[in-house]
């Protein structure tokens, strides 16, 4: 029986016959003659029929076979720079395993709406499968360094009784009487790991029920957190900077191919390696007036500042020291000038934004009660968070990295739809 191999390893079998199980991709009809382009989720190869060389039944199969049919194909195995990927097949057996009628998405140009609606398909194209094989990359790359870097992966809930940042972006669920929220983050608990573990991180979906439709928002999103005892927030960016390289520089070196496939430029992403700029909030301000961008101090920055301030960098950089105010409660004010707190934020160059928010969380017992009063915060639904620094606390810091941010960045994707396999955003759950 000929063996069943994978595109992706087909240069191994060269000269050799080889059984390839799959899809057609598309194909061309050359008379005696039928070029069928053939994938298999691992690459494409073109597998040549001649009438001559097959039964008139397979060549039949052969001329009938439509877009997205999934098939078998047997033959020998020849080198062919003219080919893609450099190989082709010359078959000898041709089956069909089920004939695909009408398939929707033809090589004509569609709308992003109907793409949309048939996202279950539209995975299948070349462009969003090299958009997921990268996506894949970032997510083992992301794995690989923090796991060799003494961090330990430990899980943080989903069903939450309590907000991490914002009480108006939760969705919330009745939990047998009690009311639930989907996470916005794993970070909470991650402190209390890290009073166990010392560094740890978790990776998961978080929800932000935020009514937004920017290319740059998804309801439901992945995002990595990890979390250090004994960090400072110049260890904080420390770390983030050498994941950040390591993410981008391992996934060019992976996913070359994919990346050639979306025509990436790569020429800044090469440039991404420690050390990165830094630049704190009075500073990055002072930038934004001098380019005629409006903002006050104090007020956070939307995407308009991160692109206008990245725009100065050819690497991503880092603002620091925002106000205050304009951060989550936990966070561990400046002693030295309290109106600003330990936060940073790690911009993507090219217009991407924002692509991890972090810093040092306070380690004072006095100063989170003091917020959790000032703010109107439920003290019995973060009675456990303070407890955190009754008992044995610590100066720690972390940062969360969002995945689909990531991805897009990396890609030169320009909507984050097109970033994880069933975006969820507002006014669209299907499929």
């Amino acid at each position: 029986m000929t063996e069943h191999v994978y595109i992706e390893d087909i240069a191994a079998y060269e000269g050799k016959e080889v059984t390839l199980k799959g899809w057609l991709y598309n194909k061309t009809d050359k008379g005696k003659l039928q070029f069928l382009l053939v994938r298999d989720g691992t690459g494409v190869i073109q597998a040549v029929v001649f009438e001559d060389d097959v039964s008139p039944e397979m060549f039949e199969a052969a001329q009938t076979v439509t877009q997205e049919s999934s098939l078998i194909v047997t033959g020998t195995v020849r080198e062919d720079r003219r080919a893609p990927g450099g190989y082709e097949l010359t078959a000898n057996d041709v089956e069909i395993v089920q004939l695909a009628e009408d398939y929707p998405i033809t090589p004509k140009e569609h709308g992003v709406e109907f793409l949309m609606d048939r996202r279950h398909l539209w995975l299948r194209s070349s462009r969003q499968h090299a958009i997921l094989r990268v996506r894949a990359e970032v997510v083992r790359a992301i794995r690989d360094w923090l796991d060799s870097h003494g961090f330990v992966n430990l899980d943080t809930p989903i069903l939450t009784p309590s907000s991490c940042e914002d009480t108006t972006t939760l969705f919330d669920t009745d939990y047998f009487g009690d009311r639930a929220y989907l996470t916005q983050s794993g970070q909470l608990y991650n402190e209390a790991h890290i009073m166990s573990f010392g560094k740890v991180y978790c990776f998961g979906p978080t929800f932000r029920a935020e009514k937004s439709k920017t290319r740059r928002h998804l309801m439901e999103f992945w995002m990595v957190e990890p979390e250090m005892a004994w960090a400072d927030l110049d260890e904080c960016m420390r770390v983030e900077e050498e994941l950040v390289s390591y993410i981008v520089q391992t996934t060019l070196k992976n996913r070359a191919e994919e990346l050639k496939t979306l025509e990436r430029d790569t020429t800044l992403l090469a440039k991404v390696a420690p050390p990165f700029p830094r630049l704190t909030y009075d500073s990055a301000v002072e930038i934004l007036h001098r380019d005629g961008v409006s903002i006050e101090w104090g007020d956070d920055f939307g995407a308009p500042h991160e692109v206008a301030l990245a725009e100065h960098f050819e690497k991503p950089v880092f603002v620091h020291h925002y106000p205050t105010q304009c951060k989550a409660f936990y966070m561990e004010f400046d002693p030295e000038r309290p109106e600003v707190c330990l936060s940073v934020d790690l911009l993507a160059t090219e217009g991407y934004g924002e692509i991890i928010g972090g810093g040092q969380r306070t380690a004072s017992y006095e100063y989170l009660e003091q917020q959790v009063k000032q703010l109107g915060i439920s003290r019995q639904a973060y009675e456990w968070y303070l407890d955190l620094r009754r008992y044995g606390s610590v100066p720690h810091s972390g940062f969360g990295l969002g995945l689909e941010r990531t991805v897009a960045w990396i890609c030169g994707v320009k909507h984050i739809r097109e970033t994880i396999p069933f975006p969820r955003m507002l006014g669209r759950m299907y499929p």
